[in-house]
């Protein structure tokens, strides 16, 4: 009887400790696969309110809420690098990255480097002056005029295509070009709305031309050979832009008037 009862207590500390070690490998996997989520790569600019800035040390604004919600859709964890805006293409073009977001117009000089995905947003170029400037419209502008930009982007692009590289003055962040014009040392800025609109916000005796400098439409850039994620995150933007989650982003930093 005694070793009956030796055996069946044997049984029963091997079916608990199985069963605990069930339980733990159950445990182990589930991190596991929290652990090994693949990672989404977003590379901008964090110099151009409200699509990319920062609070503290975290990039924030429509482009990284976009690109989170991109990367829930897909599954992914998201992780933003912010650099200069001139080296995101070439970031993208090597693999570093796997996207770029910087309110970037699709340009066919653009097109030869990287991919891009469909529009998500519209643009516009608008020209900031200082308060009582000569300068009343986009046809006042010429190869005289001394035209800060932030390098890289269509509006120093599209200022030395219509004016030549002599009229254009570029920085590398926008704040820069406005702090210039502040000081004198050029006639005017050309940069996107929303930011001209924050620039002008917090520094007084600016203002910007009722008259746009160029409307353009604002897309995702891939390395060309990297088609997979580029239709996934097609995909992506198609349904949040169906059930309304891209609008809200918008809404969320630009205001209606």
């Amino acid at each position: 009887m005694k070793k009956f009862l030796a055996v069946l207590l044997a049984a029963l500390m091997i079916c608990v400790s199985f069963v605990a070690c069930s339980s733990e490998k159950k445990s182990d996997d589930t991190n596991t696969d929290t652990d090994t989520q693949e990672t989404l790569t977003m590379v901008t600019n964090a110099e151009f309110p409200p699509y990319e800035y920062k609070e503290g040390d975290k990039v924030v604004g429509i482009d990284a809420d976009v690109a989170q919600a991109i990367a829930d859709k897909l599954g992914m964890k998201l992780e933003i690098v912010d650099t200069k805006f001139d080296a995101i293409i070439p970031g993208v073009q090597s693999g570093k990255y796997d996207m770029g977001m910087a309110g970037m117009t699709v340009t066919p000089e653009r097109e030869q480097s990287v991919a891009f995905s469909d529009s998500y947003a519209t643009g516009i170029q608008s020209i900031i002056v200082k308060q009582g400037s000569d300068i009343k419209s986009v046809d006042d502008l010429s190869e005289k005029t001394k035209i800060g930009v932030q390098l890289g982007t269509t509006g120093d692009i599209y200022a030395k295509d219509d004016f030549g590289d002599e009229a254009v003055q570029e920085f590398d962040k926008g704040a820069d070009a406005v702090q210039a014009l502040l000081a004198g040392k050029i006639d005017c800025v050309i940069i996107d709305n929303e930011p001209a609109k924050s620039f002008v916000a917090s520094n007084e005796g600016l203002e910007i031309l009722n008259t746009s400098y160029a409307e353009e439409e604002y897309a995702i850039c891939f390395k060309k050979d990297n088609t997979e994620l580029q239709t996934k995150v097609n995909g992506a933007l198609k349904e949040l832009i169906a059930d309304g989650t891209l609008q809200e982003i918008v809404n969320k930093y630009i205001k209606a008037e």
